[in-house]
């Protein structure tokens, strides 16, 4: 099957883009070595340098492996989705759980390592919350997330700040759905205030225990609405 001389530029893109096309549709089986640089690169009409950038490529994505002194195999016809892909295809209800375990830890952590400056965070992300039960649903929950993501921020752990915000974009658009669904702010526009007062309260007492409970209460109730829908 041929593979075709291509266009001038960008050379790898195209290059990578032409062989991920010959493993998925079956020219070259799993298990199968890929022909040498040398004749790749006649036959897609570039340089060795761009056929070696291209098959670099596909072995980030999972696709083929090159074994020292053997040549490159394909070990894979479809590329590997990275964390956010895997993220954005999951059932927010996975998501959700997922973030209990984050958040729940992180509220513990929190309680015992705040600084003042996360206190005074957490209060204003909290005032920002109250405010925004005047505004729109998705506003609402914007300001929902900021006050979430500041309680991770005190626990002071920078992957655990870097996993919350992997999150933040499925679990905003599963939150706005799901207020929107359940009409959940139609009798009370500021759902869920008492229970972030006390997160924040908690937190400031520095009561890991009670920050914990009371955040994993919160969002048992929330994960079992979006079970529910």
């Amino acid at each position: 099957m041929p593979l075709g001389t291509l266009r001038p530029s960008p050379l790898v893109e195209q290059a990578a883009q032409h062989l991920r096309d010959q493993i998925a549709e079956g020219h070259w089986p799993i298990g199968t070595k890929l022909p040498g640089e040398t004749t790749l690169a006649k036959t897609l009409g570039v340089g060795r340098s761009t056929v070696r950038e291209a098959l670099r490529a596909l072995a980030g994505a999972g696709l083929v492996q090159a074994r020292q002194g053997a040549g490159v195999f394909v070990i894979a016809t479809e590329p590997e989705e990275d964390w956010p892909t895997r993220l954005r295809r999951a059932a927010i209800t996975d998501v959700y759980e997922v973030r209990m375990l984050i958040e729940v830890e992180a509220a513990h952590m929190a309680a015992e390592r705040r600084t003042d400056d996360d206190l005074a965070a957490l209060d204003a992300a909290l005032t920002q919350r109250r405010r925004a039960a005047k505004a729109s649903n998705a506003e609402f929950v914007d300001a929902d997330i900021a006050l979430h993501g500041a309680v991770v921020a005190a626990a002071h752990n920078p992957v655990l700040t870097g996993l919350f915000d992997e999150f933040v974009p499925v679990l905003r658009q599963g939150l706005v759905d799901l207020v929107e669904l359940l009409d959940l702010r139609s009798g009370d526009s500021n759902h869920g205030d008492e229970g972030h007062a006390a997160l924040v309260a908690a937190i400031a007492q520095g009561d890991a225990e009670a920050a914990g409970r009371t955040l994993r209460e919160e969002l048992k109730q929330t994960l079992a609405q979006l079970q529910a829908r």
